[in-house]
């Protein structure tokens, strides 16, 4: 089991920047940390499909959408159980519900099966 709990959404005017995190808990990650198994980052506009914007494997290799390339940074502190997801540059298109979401620790970035409830980010043009 993983709870995972956002934070660090609201409302920045076009150009600006934010930080999400979220902070993994449970027994799939009290132990292990959120390093052993695939953090990501999706969100979800409204009349929109669900999609991807960063995620971090187990090893520690990234991939983002081609629309956050340059503008977005994931990065994780096992530490903390927390993953975070740098957003500069924002444009009003990144106005979206931002959900953090972990990946069972045997496979890679699919099949994600925990979520969050979600951070919501509105970009003001």
């Amino acid at each position: 089991q993983v709870q995972l709990v956002e934070s660090g959404g609201g409302s920045v005017q076009a150009g600006g920047s934010l930080r999400l995190s979220c902070t993994a808990s449970g027994y799939g990650v009290s132990t292990s940390g959120v390093s052993s198994r695939c953090m990501a980052w999706f969100r979800q506009a409204p009349g929109k499909e669900r999609e991807r914007v960063a995620n971090i494997d187990k090893g520690g290799s990234i991939n983002y959408a081609d629309d956050v390339k340059g503008r977005a940074t994931i990065s994780r502190d096992n530490a903390k159980n927390m993953v975070s997801l740098q957003m500069n540059s924002l444009k009003s298109e990144d106005t979206a519900m931002y959900y953090c979401a972990t990946a069972p620790p045997w496979g890679g970035c699919r099949g994600f099966n925990y979520w969050g409830q979600g951070t919501q980010v509105t970009v003001s043009s």
